[in-house]
């Protein structure tokens, strides 16, 4: 890769992990967080062969960008997942690893800088290829329960008001019923169905099983961060509903 793609400032670092997408044109930007103790060694494990492992940008807490594979390529960043019906999601994406320790390693806040660079690089990304807002997504909203990431301290609704992807205002907690592990019935139903609609992987089949629970933590680690248990309460319940009907 002798040029990169993106008309930001931008450190190019051959990636070796990459091989042709399987669709003509990537229609989901994927957001992660590298997961590891610093960003040099997570930036050095993205590409190397033994990682089996790559993504098409990092971005360092300083907000400096590293291109590792060529956006017409399909990197190994989204690992087993689904959204909208559709399971190759590297073929459909383009990935952004984002330089944080993660839930592991302490889960510090995003800085400033980091995600002004993030929110530019996406909206330079969102200008050259068709993705729809709600296909701006963290890694757990494709794979909710094996990934947590970018996680609940990123800042959605910034992103948003810049102009990337999709939000609602969450609706405020409030006491109210509640659905949980152990649940059945048709509210359950219909709650599933709210979450297939917008594009989550789960079956629709009345029963609140570890499947649903996983996907309700996932909605709520994007788009209703204050409180993430995987319960779906009357304010999880109202944002998702809003989301669909801003569709």
């Amino acid at each position: 890769m002798e040029k990169a793609d993106t008309l930001c400032a931008c450190e190019i670092r051959q990636a070796v992990n990459f091989n042709d997408r399987l669709v003509a044109a990537p229609d989901i930007l994927l957001l992660h967080y590298t997961g590891m103790p610093d960003g040099e060694g997570a930036l050095n494990w993205l590409c190397v062969e033994e990682s089996q492992v790559s993504c098409h940008y990092l971005i360092h807490e300083d907000g400096s960008i590293v291109q590792m594979v060529p956006e017409a390529k399909r990197a190994w960043h989204a690992g087993k997942g689904s959204w909208r019906g559709n399971e190759d999601i590297n073929s459909r994406s383009i990935g952004i690893e984002i330089v944080n320790p993660g839930h592991e390693h302490g889960y510090p806040d995003f800085p400033d800088q980091q995600i002004e660079s993030v929110i530019t690089l996406c909206k330079d990304i969102l200008a050259r290829n068709a993705i729809e807002a709600r296909n701006v997504l963290a890694h757990s909203d494709i794979a909710p329960g094996r990934k947590c990431d970018p996680g609940e301290k990123f800042p959605w609704d910034v992103l948003h008001k810049n102009g990337v992807g999709h939000w609602v205002e969450p609706a405020v907690s409030q006491s109210g019923r509640f659905f949980a592990l152990g649940d059945s019935g048709q509210p359950v139903q219909a709650l599933q169905g709210l979450l297939a609609h917008y594009g989550y992987e789960v079956e629709v089949t009345g029963n609140f099983d570890e499947e649903t629970h996983k996907t309700v933590r996932a909605f709520q680690q994007h788009f209703r961060q204050k409180k993430v248990d995987g319960i779906a309460d009357v304010s999880t319940i109202e944002t998702l509903y809003n989301l669909n009907k801003a569709l």
